[in-house]
């Protein structure tokens, strides 16, 4: 399936990156930028912008209903989330469907189910595949602000022990995740990590699982169209990185 004109939902290096690609299938692109980013090379590059807020994340990138009227603006049949802020955000792809418009990715069924970290681990356990071992129920509630308690007190019998990671349930790309060594740590890196999460992708909801700090981090990439015709990549080595972010894959 083509498109006469697409709108990347994003900035910096992944729409300089989408932009490039549909110039070589010709397909016409729609940048979104924030007042911040109005001489980014993504906007320069793209054969048409559109502001769509303020600087800050909140007032821009992540404004579904501004990102979806701006599509309909410029004719774009299409949306391209990229990565980060909103391309693992169900109510995104929906909306964008809803508007009469094609995302380019998952359906917001598959987002739901595995671009949420913590939804993702209850269907992994569902269907019996190994994970890593994460925070009992109270603990979780703790940590999304449903409870008042110092978590210390549900740690006392959990299986889980030190050192812990707090990890955005919404998010990715090392954002909103902060390794915990001991107990008294636990509640600021779990304010802190919902606050950066908040921040970046409108979801302070985390998660809490076991700190494993020797492992090594191998992915498949698996692609898949919507005529059921799918490809994998083989494995990649993604384990050298800095601050949780992949630096060589």
């Amino acid at each position: 399936m083509t498109f006469p004109k697409l709108l990347i939902a994003n900035r910096g290096e992944i729409a300089v990156r989408i932009i490039r690609a549909c110039r070589e299938l010709g397909i016409a692109t729609v940048a979104v930028y924030s007042e911040a980013d109005r001489d980014a090379l993504h906007v320069r590059l793209a054969d048409e912008a559109v502001c769509i807020g303020a600087a800050p994340a909140g007032d821009s990138y992540l404004q579904i209903q501004r990102i979806c009227e701006s599509a309909i603006q410029t004719g774009a049949a299409a949306v391209h989330p990229g990565y980060g802020f909103l391309a693992e955000n169900a109510k995104f792809a929906q909306a964008v469907i809803d508007a009469g418009l094609v995302f380019v990715g998952p359906t917001p069924a598959a987002i739901e189910a595995l671009g949420d970290k913590a939804r993702a681990r209850e269907l992994m356990v569902a269907a019996g595949v190994p994970v890593v071992p994460g925070a009992n129920e109270r603990l979780s509630e703790w940590a999304n602000g449903r409870m008042g308690e110092t978590p210390i007190r549900p740690f006392a019998h959990s299986p889980i022990h030190f050192p812990l990671l707090v990890k955005a349930a919404a998010g990715g790309g090392g954002k909103g995740m902060r390794i915990v060594e001991h107990a008294d740590q636990l509640e600021e890196a779990v304010a802190a990590a919902r606050r950066e999460a908040a921040h970046a992708f409108g979801d302070d909801r985390v998660i809490i699982e076991k700190y494993i700090p020797d492992a090594r981090h191998v992915e498949f990439q698996v692609l898949a169209d919507h005529d059921g015709n799918t490809i994998h990549l083989n494995e990649r080595e993604c384990s050298i990185q800095r601050r949780h972010q992949k630096i060589v894959e």
